[in-house]
């Protein structure tokens, strides 16, 4: 069954170019740094936005996190990741 998604979405979300995802050992945490300052994010955030590549699909991305966490239906948790990091311009 296909699932329609937000118009809010892109269909293959990347990494806005102005932002930097990296481990930060002194955070002991993944974090987006940008020209004014950096986030710190949350493992969950850190695992969706390492798949923002704009090669992979919404779809893909969340069939990717419920094989690798062994979770069935990841979909509502990723998409109101993916749309708040929309809305914040962390990804296009």
């Amino acid at each position: 069954m296909s699932s329609t998604h937000p118009s809010d979405l892109p269909e293959r979300p990347r990494l806005n170019k102005l932002f930097r995802l990296q481990w930060e050992e002194v955070q002991q945490a993944y974090v987006l740094l940008y020209p004014e300052g950096m986030v710190k994010l949350n493992q969950s955030a850190a695992e969706i936005l390492k798949r923002c590549d704009g090669v992979r699909t919404v779809d893909e991305l969340i069939a990717e996190l419920q094989l690798a966490f062994g979770e069935k239906d990841l979909r509502d948790p990723v998409e109101g990741m993916l749309r708040a990091a929309f809305d914040k311009d962390w990804i296009q």
